[in-house]
């Protein structure tokens, strides 16, 4: 019989590694990937839109867009128990944003807390989602900390509402090239999967023409597009309103090419909220299935390249 010696779960005091709610925990929980897994937990797809978000006098923690449905998602944090005065605050921020989806994240619910979620999923319409989720940390022996979010309260039927949305946003009133683009995402996707050791962390594919992947900061993402008008592909960083950033890395230019193997292409865009750094493929036919595979491995290949080089400087930013 084998000896196996297992590892004993630790759970870890939250306030240990954020002292600090609205300056420590929103602007990590904020990063792509950690919205990534909190969505994940909740069966959303998000995408960050703004971080203490203005509502009146009062500022939102975050702000998201549900990809599925482009519905606007707030998230009101709390690392402690739960009490009135953020339950109030989650109702008045969710007013005056207008939002569909209301995510109360908390170190600890208190019991009526929880049915009053419940008792909000009840009595409000199927397009209004309130959750309750509960952040723990946990380690074992001297390994890293690592997050845990349990989803303590949500609408009924979640599950089968979520695969109704994704099945109207996948494949309703869908033409011909949409979905060549989803299934080509798909592949891309299941590729990524293959390899086990690729930093991509992928999402679920939407039919239209680009592919995010999170590279660990709310502002820049790694993007694939297929352009099937000038027929290329390109790997790019894509950076959302702030100049500042793509300047930053712009003063490193040659530096950053050559870590990279190739020359890029630097977009600062001044009269577009977005700026990219990218590498283009031509002569990409996406109707052509049997190049694919080539397609593909190319793409992965350079956003990898593109992952490495820049997800370190965004953590010295």
């Amino acid at each position: 019989m084998k000896n196996i010696n297992l590892g004993t779960l630790q759970k870890v005091d939250i306030r240990e590694i954020w002292e600090h709610e609205a300056t420590e925990f929103t602007p990590w929980l904020a990063k792509q990937e950690n919205i990534d897994m909190l969505g994940s937990a909740i069966g959303l797809d998000l995408i960050v839109e703004a971080e203490e978000k203005d509502v009146g006098p009062f500022r939102a923690d975050i702000l998201c867009k549900d990809v599925a449905t482009n519905n606007l998602v707030l998230i009101e944090n709390q690392l402690e128990r739960t009490d009135h005065k953020h339950l109030g605050q989650l109702l008045t921020y969710a007013t005056g944003l207008n939002a569909v989806s209301i995510i109360w994240i908390a170190a600890e619910f208190n019991e009526e807390h929880r049915a009053t979620l419940d008792w909000l999923n009840k009595i409000t319409g199927q397009e209004y989602n309130f959750f309750g989720v509960q952040i723990e940390l946990y380690k074992i022996g001297n390994s890293q900390i690592a997050p845990d979010f349990t989803v303590v309260s949500k609408p009924n039927n979640w599950s089968r509402i979520v695969s109704s949305n994704t099945s109207k946003m996948d494949y309703e009133d869908l033409g011909p090239t949409k979905i060549k683009q989803l299934h080509f995402w798909t592949r891309l996707c299941e590729v990524i999967k293959e390899k086990k050791d690729s930093p991509l962390r992928v999402r679920k594919p939407r039919p239209q023409h680009w592919h995010n992947f999170a590279i660990g900061a709310s502002e820049v993402n790694l993007a694939s597009t297929f352009n099937t008008k000038e027929e290329m592909i390109t790997a790019e960083v894509y950076i959302i309103n702030n100049k500042e950033i793509f300047k930053e890395f712009e003063k490193n230019k040659e530096i950053i090419e050559k870590e990279f193997g190739e020359e890029l292409e630097w977009q600062l865009l001044p009269d577009r909220a977005a700026s990219r750094i990218k590498i283009i493929k031509t002569n990409c036919d996406l109707e052509n299935e049997d190049n694919w595979e080539e397609y593909v491995n190319w793409l992965i290949g350079k956003l990898e390249k593109l992952y490495y080089v820049f997800n370190k400087r965004l953590a010295d930013l």
